[in-house]
């Protein structure tokens, strides 16, 4: 197994910690994020809107014109157009928290919404579909690799513990580029998502596999980052049920010699328990690990599947 290095760095709408920078001098703090998640992450809060000289309480903006690109004006003072503002202020904080591994936006805002961001026409309806804040569009455009979410969406445990295994994929790699990346490194990295890979999107696994197996004849300072923006990519999808009970029998296989018949049948009648939603990822994952330690095996014992994330984070609890 792995060992965690923490706590990891994550950007966060400072509101969303309870900081009092709203336009209305309120927070939307998330207690999720505030009192469950900061027990594990160094949070660095930021709000784009008070880093842009704007004050606190202050005329709300809003997103206006092309849902593709829109502009951020004042709610009652159209003229005030802070667009170039929060872009900017994007790019720059996407450039200064180069050591951070995630990013926790707020939902909705026209500042740092992430997606369905009410974009409003010339008549004052929104146009449907909404659109991107300003600001995360910069920093997503600026850092497309970084795992990004929208605090409404952590709510969902199957997408809290997709970020939380994005975030901690992204940190070993940090760790790799600074260490000085080798092509062995990137081959031992991949192995070791494997089973990672085969849970959230099996065809990107092959994919990427064969991209790999082509790789010798490029330079790896090419080829690496094309590398991990594909693994993130594919990262991103979220496993299901049955794609989890999959990989549960992929890894059982490994102890086929090792178990007795009872054992064989008591790991597969939780898989089935698990696929058929009667007891969570944890429970048939437990006594994988329990066999595992009893009966080691290297490779196996380096998967990140196993454990992605400090098991005090207790995520796959609710899988």
């Amino acid at each position: 197994m792995s060992t965690f290095i923490a706590p990891l760095k994550i950007g966060i709408s400072a509101c969303l910690l309870g900081k009092p920078v709203r336009f209305n001098g309120g927070h939307k703090e998330s207690r999720l994020c505030s009192e469950i998640l900061a027990r594990h992450f160094e949070f660095v809060p930021v709000c784009p809107e008070v880093g842009i000289g704007l004050g606190t309480p202050r005329e709300a903006i809003r997103l206006v014109g092309d849902p593709a690109s829109p502009r951020a004006v004042g709610s009652v003072h159209r003229e005030r157009d802070v667009s170039e503002a929060l872009t900017g202020f994007g790019q720059r904080t996407a450039e200064q928290l180069d050591d951070i591994c995630g990013y926790i936006l707020m939902q909705k805002s026209p500042s740092c919404g992430m997606e369905r961001v009410k974009v409003y026409q010339d008549n004052g309806n929104p146009v449907p579909g909404g659109g991107r804040g300003l600001f995360a569009a910069a920093l997503i455009q600026a850092r497309p690799d970084l795992p990004v979410e929208e605090d409404g969406r952590l709510n969902d445990p199957v997408l809290r513990e997709n970020f939380i295994t994005r975030v901690f994929a992204y940190a070993e790699w940090q760790r790799l580029q600074h260490a000085g990346l080798s092509r062995r490194a990137l081959y031992a990295y991949h192995a070791r998502y494997k089973y990672q890979l085969m849970a959230t999107c099996r065809p990107q696994y092959q994919a990427l596999g064969r991209l790999l197996a082509e790789s010798s004849r490029q330079p790896l300072e090419e080829f690496a980052p094309r590398y991990f923006s594909q693994l993130m990519d594919a990262l991103k999808h979220t496993a299901s049920r049955g794609s989890h009970s999959n990989v549960l029998q992929h890894l059982s296989g490994y102890l086929k010699r090792a178990l007795s018949a009872d054992e064989k049948q008591e790991l597969q009648h939780l898989i089935g328990q698990y696929r058929v939603g009667i007891v969570p990822l944890v429970v048939p994952l437990t006594l994988l690990k329990h066999h595992f330690r009893r009966h080691p095996d290297d490779y196996i014992a380096g998967q990140a599947y196993l454990q992605p994330h400090p098991e005090d984070l207790s995520l796959r609890n609710a899988l």
